[in-house]
């Protein structure tokens, strides 16, 4: 045993000889391109390349690093079999997947087959810096065929760079804006006070017809995804919706379940706060991109009403120029003109951002100027109805949990619920309200809702028979006083005639 090691040591000692006479001999630039060498003899043989992503460059971070991580979280939670790390950031409700420390991830581009490995090692000790560097020395390596290389690298690249701002939306917190400070500024000079937006309305869950809910989204999902066709178009990277209809129909859960579909922020501008068209204007400039600005009852919050019937009340002189305001006066009140109104969804200073969606709700749309609501300031009019049999199937899984093969069997109850709905006319709200007092017990729920229906019904078949019966009153009141009056014309008629004919024959006496 002792002689083993003894020969052990000794070859050591060889070893430490012969190094230190091949430092001596060969100079450290002869074995770095020695080493060159080698390298670019087994690249050639090399079926593959290589290329590296770190996540510091120089001082600055590299985006492209935190592209790829962002990436390969979303793709990492599909792979089997992989070592991944999990974290979930505070107050977050989703959970990341990631690559742990050195290990491997085979992704798939246009039919290619890629290889990323997350390589970590400590860094070495660090020289004077007025940015202190992590101790973990962190990278992707990207490996792929050489002969795939002009073919996707390029595009793959952008394709991640995509992907991750797209999952960065989806994952970064949103807010809810208010203005209730007017147009006043803040100590950083922001007119806005945000709080988190937690709306839990999706389109899912949104009671209204499928076939309107269905073209909304396509029609969402056309204008997020529509950037090169308005910038080729030439038109400002915006739209406007109008949605209308009854009180408690769903059109704030409408603009909510916009929100969380497109994973914007929500602008809610309150008119009553804004004094001058000025504050208007600095208002939308501190609005961000990819956000949804919206007005609700618009036709209350200030005078914006029709102007054509403005004008033929007051015999054809037009409105005064404070009817367009919202009660400008020496009071200070708001001086909000209708013009300022549409340039601020409509004129130059509409396109001062990018990606943005204008939303105005009103329960009377006829009371609105015919300018505010033409194409290019309100693209969309979205009429949100009383409650039909189809927006019900959605309310009855919301609250009861009844699936479509329980709707499909047609039991009484559910026949004669959809005989009288559309008759009842009553609103998602009147409806969700008589379900959730009755959400444990789908039976009377059921039974409660029919009663409810068959009440409305009975109430509008009354109003409407008491209108019929006070317009047959009316004709009736007004038919005798035009035969009176008739009957006075015909009387005046054959008087005159009777005097006529007696002249007549006065005149006739006279000539004989």
């Amino acid at each position: 045993m002792k002689e083993f090691w003894s020969s052990v040591a000794s070859l050591l000692g060889v070893l430490a000889f012969c190094q230190s006479i091949l430092h001596a001999v060969f100079p450290p630039e002869l074995r770095f391109a020695v080493l060159k060498l080698f390298k670019r003899l087994f690249s050639s043989s090399s079926y593959y390349c290589y290329f590296d992503i770190t996540e510091i460059d120089g001082v600055n971070t590299n985006e492209l690093y935190n592209a790829v991580q962002l990436y390969l979280s979303s793709s990492a939670s599909s792979v089997a079999g992989s070592r991944l790390s999990l974290t979930r950031a505070l107050n977050s409700s989703s959970t990341t997947f990631g690559l742990s420390n050195n290990d491997s991830l085979v992704d798939t581009f246009h039919g290619v087959a890629v290889v990323w490995e997350h390589v970590v090692s400590q860094r070495q000790s660090q020289s004077f810096s007025w940015r202190p560097l992590p101790e973990e020395k962190r990278g992707f390596t990207l490996r792929l065929r050489k002969k795939d290389k002009h073919l996707i690298l390029n595009s793959y690249i952008d394709f991640i760079i995509d992907r991750a701002s797209e999952i960065r939306r989806k994952n970064q917190e949103r807010f809810l804006y208010t203005n209730s400070r007017g147009g006043s500024l803040d100590s950083r000079g922001y007119p806005w006070e945000s709080v988190p937006f937690k709306h839990p309305s999706t389109f899912d869950t949104l009671a209204m017809d499928p076939a309107m809910k269905t073209e909304i989204m396509e029609d969402l999902r056309d204008f997020s995804n529509g950037q090169a066709f308005y910038q080729k178009t030439g038109r400002a990277w915006k739209r406007g919706y109008l949605l209308y209809g009854p009180p408690g129909t769903g059109k704030s859960s409408m603009i909510a379940a916009m929100a969380n579909f497109l994973g914007y922020d929500v602008y809610d501008l309150e008119l009553t706060e804004v004094h001058t068209n000025s504050e208007l204007r600095k208002l939308l400039m501190k609005t961000s991109s990819k956000s949804i600005i919206v007005i609700e009852d618009i036709d209350c919050s200030i005078n914006l009403g029709n102007r054509k019937k403005n004008s033929s009340s007051t015999g054809g002189s037009g409105a005064p120029p404070n009817e367009m305001r919202g009660g400008a006066g020496e009071d200070g009140a708001n001086s909000i003109t209708l013009s300022g109104l549409l340039n601020f969804t409509d004129g130059l200073w509409s396109c001062c951002g990018s990606e943005r969606i204008f939303v105005f709700t009103t329960n009377h749309i006829e009371k609105l100027d015919p300018a505010l609501l033409r194409s290019g300031r309100m693209d969309m009019h979205v009429f949100m109805s009383y409650c039909t049999f189809p927006a019900l199937k959605i309310l009855l899984q919301n609250y009861l949990g009844l699936g479509d093969s329980d709707m499909e069997l047609k039991s009484p109850v559910m026949e004669e619920i959809e005989s009288v709905i559309d008759k009842a006319q009553m609103t998602p709200a009147d409806i969700s309200e008589v379900l959730i007092k009755n959400r444990r017990y789908k039976e009377k729920a059921m039974n409660e809702l029919l009663e409810a229906l068959r009440k409305e019904t009975r109430k509008k078949e009354k109003n409407s028979t008491e209108v019929e019966d006070e317009e047959q009153e009316k004709r009736a009141l007004e038919n005798p006083k035009q035969n009176c009056d008739d009957s006075e014309e015909f009387e005046e008629k054959s008087w005159k005639k009777e005097s006529s004919a007696e002249e007549d024959d006065e005149d006739q006496e006279k000539l004989n």
